[in-house]
């Protein structure tokens, strides 16, 4: 069947309506995978504000407003802290490249279409602009901020879990509160994962650091500025002929061994084997984002269509992308997919069938 996604961008400078329907819409699905993954036996509500306010107190605030939001519900502050949250999956490929007046960073987003929220989120939480990809409905799979710091991770390639926190909340907390690259390392330092992953970190100097990231705490910087989804500390990666992690990092490794102009390292994302199409499997490539730190801008890439972005400029809008070249000429709404269902499908490790959920949907060829 094809596959589509629709991408929101939001500007709310302090959590309010917008964020609240958007919980709304993803809440129950999360939900459901929260309780089907055992998260109700994970630590309680305290425990969780504990570890919070203890590594990324200046995130204490925005997680009470968020929880109030959501209901104000045990369950719902637990899930929005993502301290020792259910193990999850993912894919992606990152890098950075630089020269004497620029620098890029790019990574793509490998996933099924189903399992991203799509918002692209304009925010000023903690008192600094701030935009990027959210995940888990406040965290940040990439993103930029007013100094132009701009980070984005990948999966570690182990569903080794281990004491901490949800990654996409530890980027988010990144970019609320630093503004260097030496900043952000100590950050990834100090806060502990849940889950490996490989991190990359560039400013607005033209510093840039990869980073591997360690299930339960500790981060090592990493000789070369790119990450797939494989680790260097000997492990090995759980699913790496599937997701081809050594051939997309050493593919990247060429590429930036003959990169001169930063700014054809996009285009070099949207292309094999760094592109992955294979969506009906869990595994293609939803977007490639591009982040500029000099310019505080960002684009989203699509095959044959981009979407610019900058922090001093934010435009709210959305845009529909479909992927592997199928026409669809009925489109779900968010209010008329059961997301509960959808939830359970994927906890139970099945991909779900559109068609049981969302009344007249079909694809057309």
């Amino acid at each position: 069947m094809t596959h589509s996604l629709r991408f929101d961008a939001i500007s709310e400078a302090t959590p309010g309506p917008k964020w609240a329907a958007r919980w709304q819409r993803s809440g129950p699905a999360y939900e459901a995978w929260f309780i089907a993954r055992g998260g109700d036996n994970g630590p309680d509500r305290a425990a969780c504000e504990a570890a919070l306010h203890h590594y990324m107190p200046k995130l204490v605030p925005v997680h009470a407003q968020l929880t109030a939001l959501a209901g104000g519900s045990d369950r719902a502050a637990r899930f929005l802290s993502t301290w020792c949250p259910p193990s999850y999956l993912g894919g992606c490929s990152l890098a950075v490249a630089t020269s004497q007046d620029d620098i890029r960073l790019v990574r793509n987003y490998d996933l099924s279409p189903d399992l991203n929220e799509g918002l692209l989120l304009h925010s000023a939480w903690t008192g600094r602009p701030v935009m990027g990809m959210v995940e888990f409905l406040w965290g940040l799979s990439d993103g930029i901020n007013a100094a132009g710091l701009s980070i984005a991770l990948a999966y570690g390639g182990r569903q080794e879990t281990g004491r901490g926190f949800g990654i996409t909340t530890i980027l988010r907390y990144v970019l609320e509160t630093c503004e260097t690259v030496d900043q952000a390392l100590r950050v990834l330092q100090r806060v502990p994962s849940h889950m490996p992953y490989n991190v990359i970190v560039a400013d607005a100097s033209g510093a840039a650091l990869s980073v591997e990231i360690y299930a339960g705490g500790g981060a090592k910087v990493q000789p070369r500025l790119v990450a797939t989804n494989h680790q260097n500390d000997g492990s090995a990666p759980d699913r790496g002929a599937f997701t081809r992690t050594f051939q997309r990092s050493d593919h990247l490794d060429a590429v930036l061994s003959q990169m001169h102009d930063p700014s054809g390292l996009a285009h070099r994302f949207k292309q094999a084997p760094l592109k992955q199409d294979r969506y009906a499997e869990g595994f293609g490539t939803l977007f490639t984002a591009e982040y500029e730190p000099l310019r505080r801008h960002m684009t989203l890439h699509w095959d044959g269509d981009i979407w610019e972005q900058s922090l001093d400029a934010f435009k709210e809008g959305s845009k529909d992308v479909r992927y592997g070249g199928v026409h669809v000429s009925t489109r779900p709404y968010a209010q008329d997919i059961d997301w509960v269902k959808i939830g359970l499908e994927y906890a139970a490790g099945r991909q779900p069938d559109w068609q049981s959920y969302v009344p007249g949907w079909k694809d057309v060829a």
